[in-house]
């Protein structure tokens, strides 16, 4: 773990805070708003409000986990003054990184940080890693439906999309086609590629469709033959680009299944829901 990353970890290990008998954890928002790389109190709050939307749609009092407060604050000349604050639960916590930025490493450290029962420093790197690929494969996503709905502007339907595509995964794999790579991860015909490649590759990928996108429209390429031989061009320059450095594609051991993974995450969170002690009674 990098340095950032213990700092951010001591920072919230040290505002954690303890109610009654009962040893209920809390976290004032306030102290959370630095940390998580908020600069403005508005939009760390919006965040929250947010993140509030999320628990009541999830089956959750709100005011079980999010509780507004006042707080005296020091002011210049020993003065005080008062300003709003939250009282959170370890669950709020985590549904408001979930309603954050998760490219900021803070965001992305918070999300495994609360969501973890035991918050032991290889558990959060091992499901900070599985944040990253779980959200590579979403710009995947992204991209290869833009890139679609695109060209399908060009004159190229579905099925030559998949033909596109699929050329493009053979330039990456040096030679090997998407069915040729399936093979030889094991996986059945109907599941995405993607959905068992590591990260960097999932990258790989995404960052050669972007290019496609770019270009094409830079260039108002029309037609499945002119798109593919610019897609195919994108991914024989990334191969290049990581032989560069060592890594070839087709030799990286295959990943677990995304989607048991997103299964497990979201198991994760309902666990955590559950087990989350509530906000002790109001004194009002």
């Amino acid at each position: 773990m990098d340095k950032q990353l213990q700092a951010l970890q001591q920072s919230l290990e040290a505002a954690v805070q303890r109610a009654d008998t009962e040893g209920i954890e809390f976290w004032f928002a306030r102290d959370l708003q630095a940390p998580l790389g908020y600069a403005r109190w508005e939009n760390f709050q919006t965040a929250i409000n947010r993140a509030m939307e999320s628990c009541e749609a999830s089956g959750h009092k709100a005011s079980d986990h999010f509780r507004g407060v006042t707080k005296m604050i020091e002011v210049g000349k020993g003065g005080q003054r008062p300003v709003d604050d939250f009282m959170l639960t370890r669950y709020a916590c985590y549904l408001i990184a979930q309603n954050g930025d998760p490219r900021k490493p803070e965001i992305a450290f918070a999300q495994s940080y609360f969501a973890l029962q035991t918050r032991k420093q290889e558990l959060i790197e091992d499901r900070m890693q599985l944040q990253a690929r779980m959200e590579a494969r979403e710009r995947l996503k992204e991209s290869e439906k833009a890139l679609s709905q695109n060209i399908y502007e060009r004159g190229v339907d579905d099925a030559g999309f998949g033909r596109i595509r699929s050329k493009g995964d053979q330039a990456l794999f040096g030679g090997h086609t998407t069915q040729a790579m399936k093979d030889r991860y094991g996986i059945v015909r109907s599941r995405p590629l993607a959905d068992f490649l590591p990260t960097l590759t999932i990258a790989a990928k995404n960052l050669a469709t972007e290019m496609t996108n770019h270009n094409v429209q830079q260039a108002n390429l029309q037609g499945e033959r002119a798109i593919t031989d610019e897609h195919v061009q994108n991914n024989v320059s990334v191969r290049d680009m990581l032989g560069q450095r060592g890594i070839q594609p087709e030799k990286l051991a295959a990943e677990e299944d995304l989607k048991k993974l997103d299964r497990r995450v979201k198991s994760e969170e309902k666990k955590l829901a559950k087990t989350t002690k509530t906000l002790p009674p109001s004194d009002e």
